[in-house]
Formats: C-alpha cells, sequence, structure tokens
C-alpha cells in the first residue's frame, strides 16, 4: 500500500476570495498581522501496490483529469 498526499492550490495571479474572505475572518477574530491568505486543498490517498513510480504516474492523470483545474491551480504529490 502507497500513501500519498496532493495539495492544490492556485496559481499566482488567480483571485483568491476565499482566502480574502478568511484573512478578513482572522483579522475580526482578533489575529492581527496575517495577510496574504491563500486557501487550497489537500487530498491524502491509498493507492494499491509497491511500484512508486507506477503511483506517481496515476497521481500525475488522477490531478490531470478531476483533482485540479490546471488552468488554474498548481498540484504537489508527496508520496510516503
Amino acid at each position: 500500500m502507497i500513501k500519498a498526499r496532493v495539495t492544490v492550490t492556485l496559481k499566482n495571479g488567480v483571485l483568491d476570495p476565499q482566502g480574502k474572505a478568511i484573512e478578513g475572518a482572522l483579522s475580526a477574530l482578533g489575529f492581527s498581522g496575517v495577510g496574504h491568505v491563500r486557501q487550497g486543498k489537500v487530498f491524502d490517498l491509498e493507492l494499491e501496490g509497491a511500484d512508486k513510480a507506477k503511483a506517481e504516474a496515476d497521481l500525475k492523470a488522477m490531478c490531470e483529469k478531476l483533482l485540479a483545474n490546471t488552468v488554474i491551480e498548481n498540484y504537489a504529490i508527496a508520496i510516503d
């Protein structure tokens, strides 16, 4: 079994209204000095097998087809 984590974030220059809302909420809660908040998403996956090269290729395909909108998002894959 291979465990992996895929982190998806917005590309630089893409507006992030959720990040701005989080930034404003943190300020309203009294957390000063917090700026430029960007939000993203994390996927933890378990893949059958032991071939890490195949797992990485499969994960890239998953990101390209479903997990990330590659027009506006970047993704990073970490395999344990």
